[in-house]
């Protein structure tokens, strides 16, 4: 897993890329996009903007989500 201070989250973020970055961001996706994401392979290619637009979120909601727990960790 790549060291979390080094990344950086953004709505053009790819969704996989936060799940496999991030520690706790599978919990974040799927409170806004559901379980079915993690069986889906768009989350290879599709944002976090794409994705929040699917689902009728907010991507801003989704991204500070992701960057609370960026800065959570050590």
């Amino acid at each position: 897993m790549a060291e979390t201070r080094n990344i950086e989250i953004s709505g053009e973020s790819l969704i996989g890329d936060a799940i496999e970055q991030i520690p706790g961001a599978a919990d974040v996706i799927e409170k806004y996009f559901g379980s079915g994401c993690f069986t889906c392979p768009g989350i290879r290619m599709e944002s976090i903007n794409f994705g929040a637009t699917m689902h009728g979120v907010s991507a801003e909601d989704v991204v500070a989500d992701l960057q609370a727990l960026l800065e959570r960790q050590p």
